[in-house]
């Protein structure tokens, strides 16, 4: 079923049960699958999902109840589903599901894994373990986090994302320009200052209680999604729980998969869902993708014209600058010489640079980054 031909409301027929799918080449896209996690990952087919975001039970070791210093108790996760008898069935189990999504995750898909201190070294040993290639750590820094109570401890103000590929082979997709476009034309950075989720989007019950302890905010998953998938990809989460994955999924036109075995929770995210209608598809921008882009060298803009030789180049901070010869080569004022990516490399005494980043041209008194001619370049030839 296509994003585009969602129904307005998820009924039956949306919760599946554990029906196994590994021989069938099909997905039960746009989806709740009721049971354990472990065994409906096994039922799904080899190499068939973009991404997974994974929120595992965080093992946090509670022992008695906590209270607040006007004596109200803290409303905390002492769930059953979150609790181990020990360290080593917790690995078992972490082993056993990423394991499995490693399995149905396709060779260019990435996984992303949340969790906080209690689990998330013992869950990133296990990714290496696995053959997942690490590609970032991502600390999610709550603006407005629980305070410590007892006062014995920092503020846990943050939780860790692990973002990693299937493998070191993988060519998985990142959406840069996207992101830096999202972020004013920064870079996105590691750090990602964001609220926990409260208000108006906190799901509770009749008598005002939550229904799930670690609802995560939908802004986490529109910044995960935004990076690192395209419209139409398959999202899986074996952790659904009320459903944020599977609304943000369909915001952006994204297929997803979600995995859940508590009913409770299966009922507050069908009804979350069925009232999300996806964002029309022409708001979707699609940045090219630079690995696909033709290779055009420095000496091809030279040869145009575009460049021209004595053209003096600056780093973005003024601090280098070099001119521009004849043969594409460029001179720094203390006399060395190489191409733009060796030169870059040398003044800043770093193994490489990306010269066409690295190197500014000033136009109408505005520094710009090289990149920008070529980019100039091909859409005037290619």
């Amino acid at each position: 079923m296509r994003l585009a031909e969602c129904p307005s409301r998820i009924s039956e027929e949306n919760i599946g049960g554990d029906k196994d799918l590994s021989n069938s080449g099909t997905l039960p896209l746009d989806q709740i699958l009721e049971g354990d996690c472990i065994r409906i990952l096994q039922s799904l087919p080899d190499n068939s999902v973009d991404l997974i975001f994974a929120d595992p039970p965080y093992n946090l070791q509670l022992s008695g109840d906590l209270f607040r210093p006007e004596g109200g108790r803290v409303d905390a996760v002492d769930n059953a589903w979150d609790k181990f008898d020990t360290f080593a069935a917790y690995d078992r189990f972490t082993r056993l599901w990423l394991k499995e999504a490693r399995r149905v995750l396709k060779e260019d898909g990435t996984i992303w894994v949340i969790g906080s201190y209690h689990n998330i070294f013992r869950v990133g040993t296990v990714l290496q373990d696995e053959g997942y290639w690490i590609l970032n750590d991502i600390i999610w820094r709550k603006s407005n986090p629980m305070p410590n109570f007892k006062g014995r401890r920092f503020t846990n103000a943050h939780e860790t994302l692990i973002w990693a590929a299937k493998s070191d082979k993988s060519r998985y997709t990142f959406n840069y320009a996207s992101l830096k476009t999202f972020n004013d034309d920064l870079q996105m950075r590691s750090d990602w200052i964001l609220p926990i989720c409260a208000g108006s989007e906190r799901l509770k019950d009749e008598e005002g209680h939550k229904i799930h302890p670690t609802q995560k905010p939908e802004a986490l998953l529109y910044r995960i999604l935004l990076a690192s998938s395209q419209p139409d990809d398959v999202i899986l989460d074996p952790f659904f729980g009320t459903g944020t994955t599977g609304v943000v999924s369909q915001y952006l036109r994204r297929h997803w998969i979600g995995i859940e075995r508590e009913p409770t929770y299966i009922k507050a995210a069908s009804a979350r869902i069925s009232k999300v209608q996806p964002f029309d598809e022409d708001l979707m921008t699609r940045f090219p993708d630079r690995r696909k882009q033709p290779r055009v060298t420095f000496g091809s803009l030279i040869e145009r014209g575009i460049i021209r030789p004595g053209l003096e180049l600056y780093d973005s901070r003024r601090r280098f600058k070099a001119i521009v010869g004849i043969d594409g080569a460029l001179r720094s004022g203390d006399g060395r010489i190489g191409s733009i990516h060796k030169l870059g490399a040398q003044i800043q005494e770093a193994v490489s640079c990306n010269g066409w980043i690295f190197w500014h041209f000033e136009e109408e008194q505005t520094l710009l980054p090289l990149d920008i001619l070529r980019q100039r370049y091909i859409a005037e030839t290619l």
